[in-house]
């Protein structure tokens, strides 16, 4: 059957909104990677996909065909329900640096693959090394082994993960066919369940700093990533959290380890703590630790409390050579030689913080990179000073600039004052998390 397909027919299938079927889907993303289907014609499939749609079947054969365009880890070794978290992105994007140790404190095996990432700021990975001798390298066999051991590891990816996505991916960027929703979502969901996870919390990120700017667009993805795991049986459960301000305060690599130790210690902001415990608490219900999401964000809030969950992220330094003093000692972080505090020149209450600006300024300064070669500076960033509903008095600090040069400085500066908007009239706080979606 395979070799009498042509893909221009199925392009015009799309095209007039009919219904792909496995074979076909398989077809397409397999023809591609293997360079037999030229981007034009892909292009034209993609813009027929925006256009048109997918069914949820469909969605799930495209999710499935990409997860085996290429390898899939396999966590078998590894004791216990694995759950693995993904962000759909945002500014300030801590989450996963306190989640990991938290929800291993509560006996959830995390065993956590993570890419450096383009952006504001590094990924994971990048904002992990900047822990005196932390190293994200570590061999297949002890990854394993430190998750059966201390229930956490992170590495960087290795192996050929995804490659279908990673194509589509760039073409998708290049043809305006990004935003739609069953290539966001197969694309999220096929690298998650590559690597090996059961189970899969998402957190889709709404708001001015987020990639899907409306809710009603936020809690379709959500839905549909929701549908393609229990489709392909991976059980995921998505909470839609708002990002029209900065999650937390420092956007930066070494900053945003500060920060996830304090939150770790149970003193950090309240948004991220409290997004990371409604997160951890669904992790710990899916890795079957506690019956009910109530209980376990109660069992959560205590591993806080009795500092079991630092303890947890000096147990992974330990296991991948970084230095654990870091922990009590922050300062032995990369620092940076300029702090420029960025002052408030009338009073009110703030009413928004531009996200994606607060992003920008913090990779001007050199905390992320425009594209995987440039180098990245893990001291700089911005900590924000004020947060929605903040009351501000003239002269108060808005927000801090971390940085290695004076080059720019007065425009950064300008830029970080714009990005707040203040209102004369008390504003309310902002929701944090809209809805769960299980």
């Amino acid at each position: 059957m395979g070799e009498y397909m042509r893909m221009v027919d199925l392009i015009e299938k799309k095209r007039d909104g009919l219904e792909l079927s496995q074979a076909e889907i398989e077809f397409i993303i397999n023809g591609y990677t293997e360079g037999k289907i030229p981007d034009y014609q892909i292009s034209a499939w993609a813009m027929a996909v925006y256009f048109q749609g997918m069914t949820a079947r469909e969605i799930a054969d495209l999710t499935m065909a990409m997860v085996k365009s290429g390898d899939q880890v396999d966590l078998s070794k590894i004791n216990g329900i694995k759950v693995d978290k993904h962000s759909t992105g945002g500014v300030g994007d801590t989450t996963t640096l306190v989640l990991g140790p938290l929800v291993a404190a509560a006996g959830v095996p995390v065993a956590k693959m993570s890419g450096r990432g383009l952006g504001h700021t590094g990924g994971t990975i990048d904002k992990l090394e900047s822990i005196p001798g932390f190293h994200t390298g570590v061999s297949n066999d002890q990854f394993l082994e430190n998750v059966n051991r201390i229930k956490l590891a992170v590495a960087g990816q290795s192996g050929n993960l995804t490659p279908a996505d990673k194509k589509l991916y760039g073409l998708r960027d290049v043809t305006a066919t990004v935003n739609s929703i069953p290539l966001i979502a197969s694309s999220i969901m096929s690298k998650k369940i590559a690597s090996g996870a059961d189970a899969i919390v998402l957190d889709v990120k709404t708001g001015s700093g987020a990639f899907m700017k409306t809710l009603e667009g936020s809690e379709e993805l959500a839905r549909t990533m929701v549908h393609i795991g229990s489709d392909v049986g991976r059980k995921t459960v998505a909470v839609i959290s708002d990002m029209d301000q900065p999650l937390g305060f420092a956007v930066g690599n070494a900053l945003e380890i500060k920060e996830a130790i304090d939150t770790l210690k149970g003193n950090g902001p309240k948004d991220l703590t409290e997004l990371c415990l409604v997160l951890g608490a669904h992790m710990v219900v899916l890795a079957e630790k506690e019956t009910n999401v109530e209980g376990a964000y109660q069992r959560l809030q205590q591993i806080l409390n009795s500092g079991e969950a630092i303890e947890k992220l000096k147990e992974l330094i330990a296991a991948q050579g970084g230095d654990p003093s870091v922990v009590d000692q922050p300062e032995r972080l990369p620092q940076a030689s300029f702090l420029v505090p960025v002052k408030a020149t009338s009073s009110g209450y703030v009413e928004g913080i531009h996200a994606e600006e607060i992003g920008r300024i913090a990779m001007m300064l050199g905390a992320g990179r425009k594209t995987k070669d440039d180098p990245i500076d893990l001291a700089v960033g911005v900590v924000l000073g004020k947060k929605v509903g903040d009351e501000v008095k003239a002269g108060d600090t808005l927000a801090t600039l971390y940085a290695n040069s004076k080059q720019d400085l007065p425009l950064l500066e300008q830029r970080t004052q714009k990005a707040f908007r203040l209102s004369v009239q008390p504003v309310q706080i902002p929701t944090l998390i809209h809805k769960e979606i299980l």
